[in-house]
């Protein structure tokens, strides 16, 4: 007979570097958000902190129009709800990907009984806009086209800006739906401008927040297509249910917010926004080159095209006879440095090394590059 636990040991989590795919590390000041007074979800002072966090997300994804709210989930769950508002079972869904996080929102898709086309490319490649534009021509009645801009299994950007062009003047009745969970706070991310409907992230990795939410902005004529849907969405996905909660009063009770979660959230943004976008996203480009640029000149490759190379997010080549695993291990217990490996059974050996948020820096890219140079010195 199994002994039953009577106690647990007090917690004592190792302090880490996190410079893997993410989550990132916090910044203190989102940390000390997270000590406040804890409010009820109910609470009419906590009300008028939703709506602030409402301005702050529209000014965080540059869409002052449509709706700009948050997931109290995962950016998977932002995912989800997007497949789940804007398609319905049966509706023709084209998904470009060559990465794990593109093929789940096909995956997504697919279990959600769209017409899934999927529009794949080797591993740390991009699939050539012409192959989308071919497609589309030849699917007039596509409902959605879905795609990862900042692809954090490969280290991959997509050109997401042209894409929008493309599809606004070969197939304008398509809704473009973006995965933006690595790139928003790390770099340009302009939905409006870019003619994205539906663009969703996370909070753990370019806006330096604690994991589990997701902020998700949609556009006007996205909200249409929402708000005339024939079929029901899940309760907890519902974005006319959340918006009744978040926006309109007297609220709608929706669910129970995780209250310090987005405490962290609203102090993440107002860091953001208080540093300037323009100099966030500066800081992560030079972060990130510099670094690549000192794993080149050691010998190191790149998984990614260089013409779509992500800064926030470098997949570095495991060289020839190393072992990758072991390497990130030593990492982790010689230098208190988390790094990440390939992502998903297809993946090719590759560390992914993440400079993100409050590591967006040269500093925390020196102790990066000394910690390779002492494990695998060259």
């Amino acid at each position: 007979m199994t002994e039953l636990v009577t106690g647990l040991a007090a917690l004592a989590p190792s302090e880490r570097l996190l410079c893997g795919p993410g989550p990132s590390n916090v910044h203190p000041k989102v940390l000390e958000a997270m000590r406040f007074p804890m409010n009820g979800h109910l609470d009419p002072d906590f009300w008028d902190v939703l709506l602030e966090l409402v301005e702050g997300l529209k000014a965080l994804w540059r869409r002052p129009g449509g709706l700009s709210l948050c997931f109290s989930a995962s950016g998977t769950s932002g995912m989800e709800a997007g497949i789940e508002n804007l398609v319905e079972p049966g509706e023709k869904v084209i998904v470009i990907h060559s990465g794990f996080f593109g093929a789940r929102i096909a995956e997504i898709a697919r279990r959600h009984q769209a017409d899934l086309i999927e529009l794949t490319a080797p591993l740390g490649q991009i699939v050539p806009l012409q192959q989308v534009e071919e497609t589309l021509r030849a699917n007039p009645d596509t409902a959605l086209v879905g795609v990862v801009h900042a692809e954090t299994s490969t280290g991959v950007r997509y050109p997401v800006p042209e894409l929008g062009e493309l599809i606004r003047t070969t197939c304008p009745d398509a809704l473009l739906l973006v995965d933006f969970v690595t790139s928003l706070g790390g770099e340009e991310v302009s939905p409006d401008a870019w003619g994205v409907d539906y663009a969703y992230s996370c909070s753990q990795k370019s806006l330096g927040c604690p994991p589990g939410l997701s902020p998700f902005s949609v556009s006007e004529r996205a909200l249409e297509r929402v708000r005339g849907r024939k079929t029901p969405v899940p309760f907890s996905f519902d974005i006319d249910l959340l918006e009744k909660y978040w926006v309109q009063r007297p609220i709608a009770y929706h669910h129970t917010m995780p209250i310090l979660q987005y405490y962290a959230l609203y102090e993440g943004i107002r860091l953001s926004l208080e540093e300037g976008l323009e100099a966030r996203w500066a800081r992560h480009q030079d972060a990130g080159t510099y670094f690549q640029e000192e794993m080149r000149s050691r010998g190191y490759t790149f998984l990614s095209d260089p013409d779509h190379q992500l800064w926030e997010l470098s997949a570095v080549d495991v060289p020839d006879g190393v072992d990758g695993k072991d390497v990130q291990t030593r990492f982790l217990r010689e230098h208190g440095i988390e790094i990440g490996g390939g992502l998903g059974p297809t993946a090719p050996p590759i560390w992914r090394v993440g400079l993100m948020g409050v590591n967006a820096n040269r500093e925390t890219a020196d102790r990066v590059l000394a910690a390779f140079d002492a494990v695998l010195p060259r």
